[in-house]
């Protein structure tokens, strides 16, 4: 049924310790080891870059967060790293979304993944699994050195060669250490308030927020209780996130629900803004909000029991990252949150990462000169990612929720005596086109399979010499 690739590495053309285009393997560092991380490491071992180390800051990868879609693009490229049974394992397909009014009435409802007639399905699973799959894979094919946890790229400066200088810090208990190193590809990964981004665009300032919040949780349901589909509903003020993530388990046929909501703050406290992004990740009692959506129910699935059901709920402020101009200085270059954050809309978060991980590895492959290879992948990837991220600011496929509301504020009975089936289908149509994740262009295949074939390479020089001003693993 899948494109598969048979083997999670391709083999490089120049045989063992060596990469396509450089000549001896350089030498990669990746800061973050997230989603879009932990991918590009496994990208770049499979196009035959053999000296790749992630630095994460956490402490050890575990697992954490909530939930999150991954559209059939993204599960493409993780199928092509042989990924997909492990993912499958803790994972579950999304056959079906729907879009409802919060008055009840279904604005539409849309087949995904291989009901939709793509190659590869739509997945929806927790966090925590996708990324200890992509760590335990990190480590199994590139070594345990090669994920580094509890350590922190705290600054980083470009040299006049194009190379990047790191400083890095490790801390464990009072025991703080330093060091500086000199790689020749320094890929920021390090999500929404990257250390890597602020050095290459100094003076940004923080991400922008939108004066929304958003709450997210999991919850452990019966699964007769949360249906088979994905539903998004809501109006033009506030709206709610519901989808089952894993199989049936036990006696009692329980499934892992997702759920996030998103309305405007109250305009209780002046310093609202400025308290959430101190608190980027803030525990909360369910009942805090559990009053704006009494009463949401949606053919059978009641988004107060799954709040009630929750075991946490976090908030955070909706944020995302204005568009960058420039991701790439010299062998520097941006991927993920850390690229181009976006707000939680179309299931397009870690889905872009994967694809920035694949399309990275690809084109470093490809071009003899690292500096040429990281801007190949912007060029892509750049304006793919900016469409998305202005296309999300207008609510992307949700609008429909939007102007169902406008024409029709106290609910309908016929959602095509509102909105016309057609416009219906064309909104949907454009988001897809515009991310260029419709099924003809995924069911192509993987554009970044890397080519047999040798490159010019280029003289390897091999990394300087860490100083170090303290112990670092």
């Amino acid at each position: 049924m899948f494109a598969r690739t048979p083997s999670p590495r391709t083999p490089g053309p120049y045989g063992p310790g060596f990469t396509p285009g450089y000549g001896q393997s350089p030498h990669v560092v990746i800061a973050g080891g997230g989603i879009a991380g932990l991918t590009a490491a496994l990208a770049l071992h499979a196009a035959g870059f053999e000296r790749v180390t992630v630095v994460e800051a956490a402490p050890a990868i575990r697992p954490a967060g909530a939930g999150l879609n991954l559209m059939p693009n993204a599960v493409r490229e993780l199928d092509a790293l042989g990924l997909l049974d492990a993912l499958e394992a803790g994972a579950l397909r999304t056959r079906e979304l729907r879009y409802y009014h919060r008055s009840g009435g279904l604005i539409s409802r849309e087949p995904r993944g291989i009901a939709a007639g793509y190659r590869w399905p739509q997945l929806s699973v927790h966090r925590g699994h996708l990324q200890q799959v992509l760590a335990g894979a990190v480590r199994a094919r590139l070594g345990a050195a090669a994920l580094v946890t509890g350590v922190r790229v705290t600054g980083v400066e470009l040299l006049p060669d194009g190379r990047p200088r790191l400083r890095l810090e490790h801390r464990e208990g009072a025991v703080r250490g330093r060091a500086s190193l000199e790689p020749d590809v320094l890929v920021g990964a390090d999500g929404i308030r990257s250390v890597v981004r602020a050095a290459l665009s100094p003076g940004e300032g923080g991400p922008p927020w939108n004066g929304k919040l958003v709450w997210r949780g999991v919850s452990r349901m019966p699964a007769r209780a949360v249906g088979s589909f994905m539903l998004i509903a809501g109006d033009d003020r506030q709206k709610a996130v519901v989808y089952p993530m894993s199989r049936p388990t036990g006696q009692s046929r329980e499934v892992l629900v997702n759920w996030a909501l998103a309305r405007p703050a109250e305009p209780t406290c002046a310093s609202t803004e400025e308290r959430l992004r101190g608190d980027w990740d803030r525990a909360v009692p369910v009942e805090t909000f559990l009053p704006y959506y009494a009463g949401w129910e949606f053919d059978g699935v009641s988004v107060p029991d799954v709040l009630r059901a929750a075991d946490s709920a976090h908030v955070y402020p909706m944020v995302d990252r204005d568009p960058l101009d420039r991701w790439t200085h010299g062998r520097t270059t941006l991927i993920g949150d850390a690229a181009h954050a976006m707000y939680p809309i179309g299931s397009n978060g870690a889905t872009q990462s994967i694809v920035d991980a694949r399309a990275l590895a690809h084109a470093l492959a490809r071009h003899s000169d690292p500096a040429e290879g990281l801007a190949a992948y912007e060029s892509e990837r750049r304006p793919v990612t900016t469409a998305l991220q202005r296309a999300n600011r207008e609510l992307g496929p949700e609008v429909v929720i939007d102007l169902a509301h406008a024409r029709a504020p106290q609910g309908f009975t016929d959602i095509h005596e509102v909105i016309p089936a057609e416009e219906l289908a064309a909104i949907s149509g454009r988001y897809a086109a515009t991310g260029a994740f419709d099924p003809s262009t995924v069911n192509q295949g993987s554009p970044y399979e890397v080519p047999l074939r040798a490159a010019a390479r280029a003289p390897h020089r091999p990394p300087r010499a860490v100083a170090a001003r303290g112990p670092l693993p």
